[in-house]
């Protein structure tokens, strides 16, 4: 299952050079995850101070 974004995101951008696979890009109020790209390698919720990203339900 893809990670998506919350509501919690600050636009910060410190996951969108962590996605190993380019599947982070900037939304009009958050960054969202492409699930089509996601291989939930977990990276960008390891670097985002607000605990954004989270596996998909």
């Amino acid at each position: 299952m893809a990670y998506v974004i919350n509501d919690a995101c600050i636009m910060c951008g410190a996951c969108e050079p962590e996605c190993p696979t380019a599947a982070i890009s900037e939304g009009d109020t958050q960054y969202e995850i492409d699930a089509e790209k996601c291989t939930e390698c977990g990276a960008c919720a390891d670097v985002c101070p607000v605990g954004a990203p989270e596996p998909a339900e």
